[in-house]
Order: C-alpha cells, then sequence, then structure tokens
C-alpha cells in the first residue's frame, strides 16, 4: 500500500498532538492529583485509540505514542535550575507507565469491520 500524502500529513499530525496531549499531561498530572492523573490518562487513551480508529490501522496508535513519548521523555530532564516536571513519586510513574500500557492496549486491540450495507443478502 503506497502512502497518500493525506495519510503521511496525518501521521505527522497525531505525533504533534501526542506531543501537545502529553505536555499537558506533564504539567496536569500533579498539579490536581488524583483528578489530574485521571484527566490525563483519559486524554491519552482518546488520543491513542482515536488515532487508530481515524487513521484505521495501528500506525495511528504508534504515531500518536511516539509523539507522546517524546514529549514526556524531553520532560523528564532536570533543569540547570534543579526543576523538575515529572518526579521520582509514584504519581509520575502511573502517568508514564499507564500510559504506556494504554499505548499497547490500543495498539493490540481487535478492530472490527467497517459498518457497512451488506454486500449480498444471505439465504437467497
Amino acid at each position: 500500500m503506497t502512502p497518500t500524502p493525506a495519510r503521511i500529513g496525518a501521521y505527522v499530525f497525531l505525533v504533534l498532538l501526542g506531543a501537545v496531549v502529553g505536555a499537558a499531561g506533564v504539567l496536569v498530572h500533579t498539579a490536581w492529583f488524583p483528578g489530574g492523573l485521571l484527566l490525563a490518562l483519559l486524554a491519552t487513551t482518546g488520543l491513542f485509540y482515536g488515532g487508530m480508529y481515524a487513521t484505521g490501522t495501528r500506525s495511528g496508535v504508534g504515531a500518536s505514542a511516539a509523539g507522546w513519548l517524546v514529549a514526556i521523555v524531553l520532560l523528564t530532564v532536570s533543569r540547570p535550575e534543579g526543576d523538575l516536571l515529572i518526579g521520582g513519586d509514584s504519581v509520575s510513574y502511573a502517568y508514564m507507565l499507564g500510559g504506556m500500557a494504554i499505548a499497547v492496549i490500543c495498539a493490540t486491540m481487535v478492530q472490527l469491520p467497517p459498518q457497512g450495507p451488506p454486500g449480498a443478502r444471505l439465504g437467497k
């Protein structure tokens, strides 16, 4: 299957959207605990499942997960002032590992066949 420019654009958009959702999740997951952690993981789930649904392939999950992972890894690095956005506490680990688990779950989900009118009537 030859990738079309629209499909390539969709994957690039999913990578960028994954980076935005990852950065937003990093800022929210500890700020409003426990609601922020739940909100960040729900947004991550929506992103990954939406990427699969929009593209119709598991590559949609991979593209959005790649952007999400790059964002949280870059925000894990400590700054010269000693500030951290993702600390070494259990809430941060729950966000990182939970998001990775959600990516794996969405990537391995069984995709249902597209719903459309049947091609032929059975029994006639």
